[in-house]
């Protein structure tokens, strides 16, 4: 008999959102609807790809497009990605500085690979993308978690990232817009933080995914006010472009003097490791840049609505508390009763999918710290959906 002992690492791996899947079958098994509020997946809702992406791909499928193609991403699709990339978010960068990753998932793990060796640290928002915590850990890493206030629609506490800063830290992470919670980081802390950064010789990320998806003004691209900080930027398809499957995805880096430049030659080292990014949806990836748009605005619009609904809802349940989201699609409520009804976050998402159907993943798989005694939902269904799974919600709040 062969005895196989698996690798510490990959028993380490943890990603809150699809785990707590596990979960849904009893509730399926004892003929509850399930209402899966877990997964930010607008394709999964009334948010289609829109017709000229879906177009762009069959041509090129049709039109054979089907060949690997440059391990750092095909040209044509970089330069479409500089030009979006000035335009939208006004930052300067050329082709040379693109890297393109099926997904940004791939784009963390290549660039959280190529960063830390054991030991080393990154400070990270805490409540975050679960990946960043998870990739770090897996590469003999330590992810340290500074904290965000949810009384100020979750800000970064600067003081607690320049006390944490250790001469083992590589690198300051901000996820602008945020996931989980959809705070949108303003002016004047991504600025604070890039000055901490130089002060101390620090790498900063900028995951910016959700650029286009804000409800306020008061966002601006950490490149653009980093002047000579160094920073990688990581964005991608899925989101803005409802193109979730497709899994597309790019890592830019910004540095004025090529502090970076040993960094991504060595994530273009992974790239060819792998081999390419799916070519015909690389074609596509031009359809989106350099097409029409229209849809982005239409697709905020909507999701606006349901932003105010749900966060309307929330606030008015008893037990519950939540911040306004400005940008992304998820709410971050905190649960008031956990520690006496419930013993922890994940007692409690379980206890509601097992008893309503309702599908809210627990906070501290965001950050065991900042994160505890939250849910996080998303709010991509059509709001008469939304309202049968709040009124569940609240009757299940109501009994406790």
């Amino acid at each position: 008999m062969v005895s196989i002992r698996i690798a510490k690492r990959a028993n380490s791996i943890e990603y809150a959102i699809r785990d707590v899947i596990d979960n849904a079958g009893y509730a399926t098994e004892n003929g509850k609807k399930i209402f899966q509020l877990n997964i930010g997946d607008p394709v999964a809702f009334d948010f289609p790809t829109p017709n000229h992406i879906q177009q762009a791909l069959i041509e090129a499928i049709k039109t054979d497009k089907n060949f690997y193609s440059p391990s750092e991403g095909i040209p044509e699709l970089k330069q479409a990605i500089v030009d979006k990339e000035k335009k939208v978010n006004n930052v300067n960068i050329t082709s040379e500085k693109v890297v393109i990753t099926s997904g940004v998932s791939e784009g963390i793990q290549m660039l959280i690979s190529s960063l830390i060796e054991e030991g080393d640290e990154i400070l990270i928002p805490g409540p975050a993308y679960p990946p960043y915590i998870s990739y770090s850990k897996f590469y003999n890493g330590k992810p340290i978690t500074y904290q965000t206030i949810e009384n100020e629609n979750w800000q970064p506490n600067t003081e607690d990232i320049r006390k944490k800063i250790s001469e083992k830290t590589k690198a300051i992470l901000l996820i602008n817009p945020n996931n989980p919670t959809g705070a949108l980081t303003k002016k004047r802390n991504v600025k604070e933080i890039l000055d901490i950064a130089g002060e101390n010789g620090l790498l900063v990320i900028s995951d910016e995914i959700y650029d286009q998806i804000r409800y306020s003004e008061d966002f601006m691209s950490t490149s653009q006010l980093a002047k000579d900080i160094p920073v990688v930027g990581l964005n991608g398809f899925s989101k803005v472009y409802l193109m979730t499957g497709w899994r597309l995805g790019y890592v830019y880096f910004y540095d004025q003097n090529e502090e970076l430049k040993d960094l991504k030659i060595s994530i273009e080292k992974e790239a060819r490791i792998r081999i390419c990014a799916n070519t015909p949806v690389q074609m596509a990836g031009i359809a989106a840049l350099n097409g029409p748009q229209k849809h982005i605005l239409e697709m905020v619009e909507k999701l606006k609505k349901r932003r105010d609904y749900s966060w309307k809802r929330l606030n008015e349940i008893d037990g519950l508390s939540c911040a306004k989201p400005e940008g992304a699609f998820y709410v971050f409520p905190k649960i008031r009763d956990i520690g006496s009804k419930w013993k922890t976050d994940i007692d409690f998402a379980v206890e509601l999918l097992k008893n309503t159907g309702v599908l809210l993943v627990h906070g501290s798989g965001f950050d065991p710290i900042y994160g505890a005694e939250h849910v996080r939902g998303v709010f991509l269904p059509p709001i008469e959906i939304l309202a049968q799974a709040f009124d569940k919600l609240e009757t299940f709040m109501k009994k406790n």
